[in-house]
């Protein structure tokens, strides 16, 4: 079996490469790639390993433009004919984002999975190294071709497009809340029970940066708009109450953010379900609608601001944006 298969490992950081640092009393980057795979046994009976360092970094210090960079180098490494799948481990905290991001920018019929850990290496329980194992275990399959990017972790295979950190410790953390897993890794094995319906692609190597996420609670204003209004910002995520609605008091903000030209994308706070233009009133989803504000159907809001970002690397055109998201 291994000697068809080659499995290209990027490592980024994360809990997965961290243990106890004595003289803290805190958990820090410490393992090396070679270190962590020393813990991954029997894997040369499946596949042949590739390392590739790219960072060694917790995942709150990975920017998007470092996610960019990232991607390219997945794209080069996915391309070559010796690779049948690349698995990239990442810390988790951000881990949603750079898988999503992965997906949208990334081509590619072989399979991507990305994985972390939610115990470090000092830990007892330490689930990095059988985490990566499942990933790899996911990438040398036929059957996970064709599915875009992957999260593999706790045994389960999550969508990029899907998937999202739903707890703080618990090792089965990564959920798909709206749809569950595409499928688990059981004996060693990946066993899919659906689908990816739709996938989109953007074909970008450069991002945006400047784009703002604000979480709307009850009777916030629009002070927020004129400070990114004023810092140039050149898109703003809204996420919204229920349905997709907004205190009054944010609608003047609202406006004038689409009167200068800044594509305002709307999401809800809730964890399921998607915005839709039930409600009427000012602030509602019907009246943003009006005001040119454009849906980001179910997505969460830190999946919207990257969407929005790899969007507005490529065109400003307010119905290119609006159907990149609506349709």
């Amino acid at each position: 079996m291994s000697c068809h298969n080659k499995v290209a490992i990027i490592f980024t950081g994360g809990t997965i490469s961290m243990k106890i640092d004595p003289r803290i009393h805190a958990a820090i980057p410490a393992l090396s790639s070679e270190e962590i795979m020393a813990m991954v046994t029997n894997i040369e009976k499946f596949a042949e390993i590739e390392i590739i360092n790219f960072a060694n970094l917790p995942s709150p210090h990975i920017a998007p433009e470092m996610m960019i960079d990232l991607a390219i180098l997945v794209k080069e490494t996915v391309k070559r004919e010796d690779i049948t799948g690349v698995v990239v481990t990442h810390g988790t905290d951000t881990l949603e984002e750079t898988a999503y991001l992965l997906d949208l920018t990334v081509d590619s019929e072989k399979p991507i999975a990305v994985v972390g850990a939610m115990r470090n290496s000092s830990e007892l329980g330490y689930d990095g190294s059988s985490n990566l194992s499942a990933a790899i275990c996911t990438v040398i399959s036929k059957n996970a071709r064709n599915k875009g990017v992957l999260v593999v972790m706790n045994n389960e295979v999550n969508a990029a497009s899907e998937v999202t950190k739903t707890n703080t410790l618990s090792l089965d953390t990564f959920k798909s809340p709206e749809f569950g897993p595409l499928g688990i890794v059981d004996n060693d094995e990946v066993i899919f029970y659906r689908e990816i319906i739709s996938k989109k692609h953007i074909e970008t190597e450069k991002i945006e940066t400047k784009v703002a996420l604000i979480k709307c609670g009850p009777g916030m204003d629009s002070d927020i708009f004129d400070f990114y209004i004023d810092k140039n910002y050149k898109g703003i995520v809204i996420e919204s109450l229920g349905r997709g609605n907004i205190p009054p008091t944010m609608v003047p903000g609202v406006k004038k953010s689409i009167n200068k030209g800044i594509p305002v994308v709307m999401v809800s706070r809730c964890p399921t379900g998607r915005v839709l233009d039930t409600y009427g009133y000012e602030g509602g989803g019907k009246h943003l609608r009006d005001l040119g504000v454009i849906f980001g159907k179910n997505l969460p809001g830190q999946k919207a601001r990257i969407k929005l970002m790899l969007i507005l690397s490529v065109t400003n055109d307010l119905n290119r944006i609006k159907d990149l998201f609506e349709n």
